[in-house]
């Protein structure tokens, strides 16, 4: 097939990528340079170092490592039994031991990384950790690399900031070959609208909590990932999009032959990179970057990559923004419902023809860079391909032509919407990101009174008092990184949901996050500068007319120039989030943390160019 010419869109804004990354990614380059070395890595250590690295291994094993002649990999793993999505991790190391041993390799674990669940954690102190476990996980990855005993990686971790944290880890070993192993999601169970629609009534007191937790026993259910679309399955996406995982693989179900079959195959891809010299660091470049922002904005994925995505890029060197998602997003067709920005959950999605067909119809409307290495054994055209089994061999085929169900999954050329859902907000209270694709465009302009919270549970509490009867814009304040550590604040999505649904015309503004479950009610989120950091929201009092335009990209508060820069800043008690349930021990991450748009990490403290400006005061 010949290849399209590239969406002129695409070009700019990776050529401006590249311009802007120059010193950057020329730095990185370097450092993965000068850590290359001939041979196995090994070679290099001392003879008690190997000793204590081969100690505990078979004896096979160890003659092989003792020779020099075999690569040795490295596993990474996130298992924890706690996690549904990576429960099925807790095999896959006598597995992959297995399989490189049959190809005359050897593997180790070489860390286990944390992987904490954000179900549990929403709404509670826990989810203080939650944005910087992300750093965390990157730094366990970083030491359990720096042995220096090994020539390949082998990533297993697929949930919210697993993901971002193990390939952040792992570009710091970008003269290694790195490839992700998934496990797949869960059953489909009870509907995710059936789920949304029960919390809902359970905010608005129309069932119990009996009836609640039966819905969400019914929704999760099993081993495997959850089934909406929220952060964990946009990483397999992104994954996909950027080739660091197998054609097909993200959305094979655990514990099937299909499985376990692209598992070994994980293997074999790593090892035949270690022998080609194809490292991380040559496949995570400035088009495979703005690949995943592509496959972000086509599929309705999660908000939350709008943070992640810039802390992966820039730990590679490669420096993006919001505006380049906004610029993109007005090009970049929606291919994909699945909820939140539809009713089906991901098996359907995967049934209907899956990131297959959306890569393919990417591709050929050439708003992909197919040039670019894979860990398959071509470029990008390999993702238009599913897996199966024929005869117990492990084989691809090109996905279908025609979707299997177009309420679900569109070709690019009758799409759900010509762009990809979201926008950058710019205005007096700074820079935002909107999902617009899983709002309906009746409630994409809100003008309304603020109401004004320093807790998402004083918003909770107001509405338990009867007291957000009306229009109104809820501001939810020091919520952002060097606050309380950037909280999801998944919680007032059915409160305001339900609001909404009477008739009001609510949103919400915030230097949080919301879910990557989250939608239906128009949400300003990640706002930079955040409030704590001299942001203007600490500017915003309650009564203050709040006008947030997803059609004109603006967010302000409609009062005199003069006296909103005259007003003196709400003052911040960060003492109750302090301490407690670990939070003391996260005291450095948030003192460090860059703003939202930076990638809010801690190790990344230095934005190397200036903050892009908001608007000025209407």
């Amino acid at each position: 097939m010949t290849t399209a010419a590239l969406h002129p869109t695409l070009q700019r804004v990776t050529e401006r990528i590249v311009e802007r990354s120059r010193t950057t990614r020329a730095t990185y380059l370097d450092t993965v340079a000068r850590n290359r070395k001939p041979g196995p890595y090994r070679q290099a250590l001392g003879c008690a170092n190997l000793a204590h690295a081969w100690a505990a291994m078979p004896g096979e094993d160890k003659l092989r490592l003792r020779e020099m002649r075999v690569p040795n990999l490295a596993i990474i793993t996130a298992y924890n039994d706690m996690l549904s999505a990576h429960q099925p991790y807790e095999h896959y190391p006598p597995m992959l031991r297995e399989a490189a041993r049959r190809r005359g390799a050897t593997a180790q674990v070489a860390a286990g990384v944390p992987a904490m669940c954000d179900g549990v954690t929403q709404g509670y102190e826990g989810m203080e950790l939650s944005l910087f476990s992300r750093d965390t996980i990157a730094l366990a990855t970083a030491v359990g690399l720096s042995h220096a005993m090994f020539d390949g990686v082998l990533l297993l971790g697929i949930c919210d900031k697993i993901v971002p944290g193990l390939l952040m880890g792992a570009l710091a070993f970008g003269h290694l070959p790195a490839v992700f192993v998934p496990s797949g999601p869960m059953p489909s169970g009870l509907s995710n609208a059936d789920k949304s629609r029960i919390r809902q009534q359970y905010a608005e007191g129309k069932v119990g909590r009996d009836a609640l937790l039966a819905a969400e026993e019914a929704a999760y259910h099993g081993p495997g990932t959850c089934t909406f679309y929220g952060t964990a399955n946009s990483n397999q996406m992104l994954l996909e999009l950027m080739g660091l995982q197998l054609p097909g693989s993200s959305f094979v179900p655990p514990g099937t032959p299909l499985r376990s079959a692209l598992t070994e195959a994980a293997v074999e891809q790593v090892l035949r990179l270690h022998q080609q010299g194809h490292t991380l660091a040559s496949m995570v470049d400035e088009r495979a970057i703005v690949n995943a922002m592509v496959g972000l904005l086509a599929t309705g994925g999660s908000t939350n990559h709008t943070i992640h995505w810039v802390a992966v890029a820039r730990s590679a060197g490669i420096l993006i923004d919001w505006d380049d998602f906004a610029e993109l997003s007005a090009v970049v067709p929606l291919l994909a419902r699945v909820y939140p920005n539809g009713s089906a959950d991901v098996n359907q999605f995967h049934a209907a023809g899956g990131l297959g067909f959306v890569v393919r119809e990417l591709l050929d409307a050439g708003l992909l860079h197919e040039d670019v290495l894979t860990i398959a054994a071509e470029g990008l055209r390999a993702y238009t391909r599913a897996p199966a089994l024929r005869d117990g061999q492990l084989h691809w085929a090109a996905v279908p032509t025609d979707s299997g169900d177009e309420t679900i999954l569109r070709p690019a050329s009758r799409p759900f919407a010509p762009d990809g859902g979201l926008k950058c907000l710019r205005g007096n209270l700074g820079r935002a990101v909107v999902k617009t694709s899983a709002v309906k465009p009746e409630h994409w302009y809100v003008r309304a009174p603020a109401r004004v919270f320093h807790e998402q549970s004083e918003l909770i509490a107001a509405h338990q008092r009867g007291e957000l009867q009306r229009d109104f814009v809820a501001v939810v304040r020091f919520q952002g990184p060097r606050a309380n550590g950037m909280p999801e604040l998944h919680k007032l999505t059915p409160i305001l949901g339900a609001l909404q649904d009477q008739g009001f015309r609510v949103a919400l503004v915030t230097d949080g996050r919301m879910s990557g479950a989250s939608g239906k009610v128009p949400a300003a989120i990640h706002v930079s500068p955040e409030a704590a950091d001299g942001g203007p929201l600490a500017r915003v009092r309650d009564g203050d007319l709040i006008e947030l335009d997803c059609r004109s990209g603006t967010l302000n508060a409609l009062v005199d120039a003069a006296e909103w820069q005259a007003r003196p800043t709400a003052a911040w008690d960060g003492g109750t989030h302090a301490g407690g349930c670990g939070r003391e021990l996260f005291a450095l991450f948030r003192a460090h943390a860059t703003p939202a748009e930076a990638g809010a990490s801690a190790l990344q403290s230095v934005w190397p160019q200036s903050f892009p400006s908001s608007t000025t005061a209407p």
